[in-house]
């Protein structure tokens, strides 16, 4: 690049170099004394400051064109990085932190989130998740609590339930009595008899009658008895009563055991001697007793009858009579002809055993021929040929 002609360099750098370069001040201190007006020898002394006085307090400076503007400019830059180094002192801001010259505060750091898509819903079904999780911890508690309760309180209520339950009982009891003993809702209506054969039923129903009309619970068991007794061929009897309206008399009848000659016929006697029935003709199947004249009360007809008593079934069947003259001499007549010499009535049932076994061997030896089986000793039965 060409100079213009007259330019010195030397003189523009030598005049104007010195006064850039005492403009910069290498410190704080050499800033503020180059920007501070020297003192006349007017001014008074109080107005004297040393350059090692500082100020942050506003300064006069003069307003006129020239190299006063230029130092003004350096002096509110020195005193701004002074504000700003005090200010980073009294925040705890690092030592080499200068603020800006026009900066009064610090930028305040501002935090942003940026939601994604579906921010909203993904916060909705939280929330309800959330809400769903309360209420489970709530019903827990509440079960918690609630079993917390019935376990402390498990003896109270059970003997709480105890009386309630023992005070039912009773008073359903006290009701079913009430209503059994007093109520017409029980009362006996109608009467059946069973197991009569030789008993008149209508006459027994007739007899007992008079109870009709009364409570289940307050029939008079003692007059229905009173009452049957006029019928000798009952033996025993139950009752039963079924409720509502019923009462069940069931009859055991007196069996005939023998026949025994009454004038003109025959009657059919049962093992206490009471007749049963007075019959014209011998009936078939009950043995003719013939205890030699004597009452039936007497200790022959006794023994004859608890001799009979003794025979199993099938054999007592094929008896045709029994004698006896004393309560020692029984003797009973078979219908195939054979005798049966029995003694007295001890040991019936051993006698009966032995007399089985002797007709079923002379059956098989010799079933014609007549004999007599002797069993008046149980432990040797005999068989004699007649």
């Amino acid at each position: 690049m060409r100079r213009p002609e007259g330019f010195d360099p030397s003189e523009g750098s030598d005049g104007a170099s010195e006064p850039e370069e005492a403009a910069r001040p290498s410190s704080l201190r050499d800033r503020l004394s180059a920007a501070r007006p020297r003192r006349t020898r007017s001014e008074p002394d109080g107005a004297a400051e040393t350059p090692d006085d500082t100020s942050t307090g506003p300064v006069a400076l003069p307003t006129g064109p020239g190299p006063v503007s230029g130092v003004a400019s350096r002096l509110a830059s020195g005193l701004s990085d002074v504000v700003s180094r005090r200010r980073a002192s009294s925040t705890g801001q690092p030592e080499g932190a200068v603020s800006a010259p026009d900066a009064e505060e610090a930028p305040r750091a501002v935090t942003l989130r940026i939601e994604p898509e579906g921010g909203a819903d993904e916060a909705r079904r939280r929330a309800a998740e959330a809400r769903r999780a309360a209420r489970r911890a709530s019903g827990e508690r509440r079960r918690t609590e609630r079993t917390e309760v019935r376990r402390f309180t498990r003896r109270s209520r059970h003997r709480r339930a105890a009386w309630v339950t023992a005070a039912a009982v009773a008073l359903s009891l006290a009701a079913s009595v009430g209503i059994a003993v007093f109520s017409p809702l029980l009362s006996l209506e109608q009467i059946e008899v069973e197991g009569t054969d030789r008993v008149d039923a209508a006459s027994v129903q007739a007899a007992v009658s008079g109870q009709l009309g009364t409570p289940l619970a307050r029939i008079d068991f003692s007059r229905i008895t009173t009452e049957l007794e006029q019928f000798p061929l009952i033996a025993s009897y139950v009752t039963e009563t079924a409720p509502p309206h019923t009462l069940v008399i069931r009859v055991t009848e007196r069996q005939p055991i023998a026949t025994v000659p009454s004038g003109d016929g025959f009657d059919l006697v049962d093992p206490a001697g009471i007749v049963v029935q007075h019959l014209d003709a011998r009936q078939e199947g009950v043995p003719l007793v013939d205890v030699g004249g004597a009452s039936l009360d007497d200790t022959a007809f006794r023994s004859t009858a608890e001799v009979l008593l003794a025979l199993p079934q099938a054999l007592r069947a094929t008896v045709d009579s029994a004698t006896a003259s004393t309560a020692d001499d029984v003797t009973l007549s078979l219908t195939t002809g054979e005798r049966v010499v029995w003694g007295s009535a001890d040991h019936s049932a051993e006698k009966a055993q032995v007399l089985s076994g002797l007709v079923a061997d002379q059956a098989r030896r010799d079933p014609a021929a007549s004999v007599e089986f002797d069993v008046s000793a149980p432990d040797n039965g005999i068989i004699r040929t007649r």
